[in-house]
């Protein structure tokens, strides 16, 4: 496991490439889509623009984010990260409630969209770079269990759907057809929408600590320690890579403050064991007055 230089050091390297890849493709599209009066393909410019803005915003969480516990962030600073995974979910709803306006304006606009052959050529290149941003963010983003990457790997798949439409809306409105154009639009305003939503659901989950972990599989793994006799009042919060787990667990009354120790810890090993993104146990030792069916110092 990569300590938290490495993994600031590995999440940094895969922000400024994405950045750079993203802004070189949004301004190629901004200004053709301007050029060419093209609804489609301007929209999907900003798109990719703020893909780039979303990565500024990574650079400066991951500054702060890594920041070692202190005094007075005793749990660490990682919930920046989530923090600004909501900035990429509010500027992309912004995004998408300003596609949908000049979508909108453009059905009574007189100017029709002038496309030619270097709008595919624009198109599919674009395509084959925000494939590539999307599959290797979110492959780095499972590996480094950092949650701002795996939703900007999803912010940037939804480029790749929504240029795939606008690329069909190019062929359509070459055809003649230049209504397509706004209703492209339309679309990809919509699709930007769906995707700004289910971001900023997973980033508020977090920020509003949701169970991450479900409670049974957390007690069946605790009751592979014979001399808990009961778990109960368990809760886990956090995300991936960074979760804190509380308990109680029961022990028979009848044993030292050392051996409820060494109980403890082994089912905080447990744990950890058997869910890696655990980063913290606390455990509360109760006494109970039932015992189990097996002897109280067998081994796990």
């Amino acid at each position: 496991m990569l300590n938290l230089y490495d993994r600031k050091r590995e999440i940094q390297k895969v922000l400024l490439i994405t950045l750079f890849l993203n802004l070189s493709v949004s301004f190629v599209k901004i200004i053709y889509g301007w050029l060419s009066n093209s609804v489609a393909i301007y929209s999907d410019g900003f798109h990719s623009l703020f893909d780039g803005v979303s990565n500024i915003g990574g650079l400066i969480a991951l500054k702060l984010s890594t920041h070692p516990p202190d005094k007075e962030h005793p749990y660490g600073h990682r919930k920046f990260e989530t923090v600004f995974a909501v900035f990429i979910g509010v500027m992309m709803a912004i995004v998408a409630i300003e596609i949908l306006r000049n979508a909108y304006e453009a059905f009574f606009k007189s100017e029709k969209p002038e496309l030619d052959n270097n709008a595919f050529i624009i198109l599919i290149c674009t395509l084959a770079v925000n494939l590539f941003i999307s599959t290797y963010e979110r492959k780095k983003g499972k590996e480094l269990k950092s949650e701002f990457l795996i939703a900007d790997s999803a912010h940037t798949r939804a480029d790749i759907y929504t240029t795939l439409g606008v690329l069909l809306s190019v062929v359509i409105t070459k055809l003649g057809y230049t209504i397509v154009d706004p209703i492209a639009g339309l679309i990809v305003g919509g699709f930007i929408a769906k995707e700004a939503f289910k971001i900023l659901k997973e980033a508020t989950d977090i920020l509003a600590d949701k169970a991450v972990i479900d409670k049974e599989k957390i007690s069946e793994v605790v009751s592979e320690c014979y001399d808990v006799i009961e778990c109960k009042d368990i809760r886990t919060r956090g995300a991936t890579g960074h979760i804190f787990v509380d308990l109680k667990i029961l022990v028979d009354s009848s044993i030292s403050v050392s051996q409820a120790h060494e109980i403890a810890n082994r089912v905080e090993n447990l744990l950890k064991d058997k869910f890696p993104d655990i980063v913290d146990v606390v455990i509360h030792i109760e006494p109970s007055e039932k015992t189990k069916d097996f002897p109280q110092n067998s081994k796990d």
